[in-house]
């Protein structure tokens, strides 16, 4: 009896020994696996705040009149992204994966997604490019592959800029890295042009003193450099004036209106019109015979 009775405890115990160490091995794993997550959540939160700080730090460190905006801007992105992906492939080595392998892998998954997106690096290698030579900055008023507008932002991939009556335009950096780029308020004088034509009846030297008079009201013009007016040609209607003045780039606009105007009121002051252009009609018989041959 007895040795019966050990066998049939030995029998019905069995499978609550296979349940127990079910259950031991699932805690022990829980456990071990809560704590890689627990883990990984913590560096990445950790990675997020030391990439925002490292931003934020390399942004004071750049902040310098020497050092365009644009630059620094893009080095702390980078420096907080570039943390953040590290914090990531370090994550995966808590799970044990080969971070060798993985690398290989993510070489491999680049290649691929290179082949198939040659547009788009086309355009990052052109956002690299524009914030290495730097041919405009923030705030600069640009033409880019024939919008003009203000710069407002570039990033790797596009640049945004704003246009006079306030539209975004979101540019790709490929389409304006490969066309002509126009920094117009790069320099901080810029020469107004007008053009004007006077009637053949006034006198040349007349004309002349009333338009250089008129360039010489303009009250921010540079006075380092004289009001120049040149006799561009004999048209067929008009002579052919321009008048050249140098003013602030950031007042162009203004200093042009009241270049127009004040070339109106001169040459009205003495006289000389501003002809347009008609045209004679001559006709081989006069109208008179038409009507009685009619």
């Amino acid at each position: 009896m007895q040795a019966a009775d050990v066998a049939t405890t030995t029998i019905e115990s069995q499978p609550e020994r296979n349940a127990l160490e079910v259950t031991e091995w699932l805690t022990v794993t829980m456990l071990e696996w809560s704590g890689k997550v627990m883990a990984v959540v913590l560096l990445m939160i950790l990675a997020w705040v030391l990439g925002a700080w490292a931003r934020r730090a390399i942004g004071r460190l750049l902040e310098r009149p020497t050092i365009d905006r644009t630059l620094s801007r893009f080095l702390g992105n980078a420096a907080r992204w570039i943390i953040f992906v590290m914090a990531i492939v370090a994550s995966l080595g808590f799970f044990g994966f080969n971070i060798t392998s993985v690398a290989a892998l993510v070489g491999a998954a680049g290649l691929t997604i290179g082949l198939a997106l040659q547009g788009s690096l086309s355009n990052l290698a052109a956002g690299i490019m524009l914030l290495v030579l730097r041919p405009f900055k923030i705030g600069d008023v640009v033409q880019l592959a024939g919008q003009i507008g203000k710069v407002d932002d570039v990033d790797l991939f596009n640049t945004k800029i704003d246009t006079g009556d306030n539209r975004r335009l979101i540019l790709p950096n490929g389409q304006i890295f490969g066309s002509t780029i126009e920094n117009i308020t790069h320099h901080p004088l810029r020469r107004c042009d007008v053009n004007v034509g006077t009637a053949y009846a006034a006198d040349l030297r007349q004309a002349r003193a009333a338009l250089r008079r008129a360039g010489e009201t303009i009250a921010k013009r540079d006075p380092a450099r004289q009001v120049d007016v040149v006799l561009q040609n004999l048209g067929t209607h008009a002579i052919e004036w321009t008048v050249r003045v140098w003013v602030p780039t950031s007042e162009f606009i203004a200093c042009r209106d009241q270049l127009l105007e004040a070339i109106k009121d001169s040459l009205d002051a003495e006289g000389i019109s501003i002809p347009f252009p008609q045209q004679e009609v001559w006709f081989r018989n006069s109208l008179e015979k038409r009507a009685t041959s009619l």
